[in-house]
């Protein structure tokens, strides 16, 4: 069997390359993954060998990050970091048969430069965004050499568009990402109203971004609605530990509740206010919510998928500022709402909070969740266990190359 390399840059790209590279293991082949931001943790977890040492930045990666962050990206090294990730694909390269890029044109170019035969899922980028597929420079040419024997896109658009370009070797199957939701998995308790939380998985803007959304559950609490017997649930990433999540949300008046029984969550109060935290929780979190609020990449296009209403909230970066937020409302359409501006300004914060409980009343009463009015849903559904038919073509796809 093949001797394989994983390239991916950043969190969402980590997560379907470890799903794949599981795949590919499942069918005998040995995998190996060099994340080039981030310490890889979606391979780790996955029991897969993240390659050199690893190393995270407060950015999360090289994207829509805001002028700040590109700042940040300079002063903590990551430019030079980078350097070296890549020095280390090149000097181990010639020891594999093949790669597979999740990514966007970094990874893309890199794999290119290595003359390594090459599959790529290009998720990335999509036609969504401007109504037609624009690869930055020099990704038309890289996909279009002979070494890039298949690739994959997001959505079928995409893939139309790109057919046009590189002819048959692209193909849309669906994404790995939304695999860990075809296993049923223990359900929250039943809650009428129940608010999910994405505030992101990127430290430190994970906590930030955490602490924009308490703000907005202090504001609705405030409303003394009559009906107002909402669940708060946050699903939070395991990096912003119990201290550093106390420190963070202590300047804010919120008081750190310990479990009173194992199987119950961290909670968040405020006078009369209760935030539920859990971690390593979230399909579970975003399965059993009605309606979520999202600060996330990979995170809100996995729960649109599903069908879930999603409202964002506009954050300053570096990476979920209202660039991307407008992007990924282009991406994923009329599942997503959001209230144009920062919710620190008391106009954007009152229309926040009312879109929130109009769209928890509406969907309490099931009125929008019917999945033929979104073809990606359909779409993602028709398929099960994407990353291993990926896995599965590929090989096919190597072997005939």
């Amino acid at each position: 069997m093949s001797k394989i390399l994983f390239l991916s840059n950043g969190h969402g790209e980590d997560l379907s390359g470890s799903l794949m590279g599981n795949a590919f293991k499942k069918l005998g082949h040995e995998v190996n993954a060099l994340p080039l931001v981030g310490h890889g943790e979606a391979y780790l977890n996955a029991g897969l060998k993240v390659l050199g040492k690893t190393n995270s930045f407060s950015t999360g990666g090289m994207g829509y990050t805001s002028l700040r962050g590109r700042i940040l990206e300079l002063i903590q090294g990551q430019i030079i970091y980078l350097i070296k990730r890549i020095y280390l694909l090149f000097s181990i390269s010639s020891k594999y048969d093949f790669l597979v890029v999740v990514g966007d044109v970094l990874p893309i170019t890199v794999a290119w430069l290595t003359g390594l035969p090459v599959a790529t899922y290009l998720v990335a980028y999509s036609s969504h965004y401007e109504g037609k597929l624009k690869l930055p420079w020099p990704c038309s040419i890289c996909l279009s050499n002979d070494k890039f024997f298949k690739i994959f896109t997001r959505d079928k658009l995409s893939a139309y568009d790109l057919k046009k370009q590189i002819f048959g070797k692209v193909e849309f199957i669906g994404n790995p990402f939304m695999d860990p939701f075809i296993t049923k998995h223990q359900s929250l308790p039943k809650h009428n109203k129940r608010l999910g939380i994405l505030p992101g998985s990127r430290m430190p803007e994970v906590g930030d971004n955490l602490c924009l959304i308490l703000r907005v559950i202090d504001y609705i609490s405030n409303l003394r609605y009559e009906d107002y017997d909402i669940s708060f649930d946050v699903a939070l990433v395991s990096s912003l530990n119990d201290s550093l999540l106390k420190n963070i949300i202590t300047p804010y008046g919120w008081k750190l509740c310990y479990r009173s029984k194992k199987d119950h969550p961290l909670k968040l109060i405020k006078n009369n206010v209760v935030v539920n935290i859990y971690r390593n929780s979230f399909v579970k979190v975003v399965q059993s919510s009605n309606v979520l609020i999202s600060m996330a990449g990979t995170a809100t296009e996995q729960a649109v998928l599903l069908g879930k209403l999603v409202i964002q909230i506009e954050g300053k970066g570096p990476q979920f500022t209202a660039t991307f937020a407008e992007a990924q409302r282009r991406l994923l359409g009329t599942k997503i709402f959001c209230a144009n501006g920062s919710v620190l300004q008391k106009k954007y914060m009152i229309e926040t909070c009312k879109l929130i409980l109009d769209l928890l009343d509406s969907s309490s009463q099931d009125f929008f969740f019917n999945e033929k009015d979104n073809k990606l849903i359909s779409e993602e559904k028709i398929i099960e266990r994407v990353s291993e038919t990926m896995a599965k073509s590929i090989t096919d796809s190597f072997f005939n190359y």
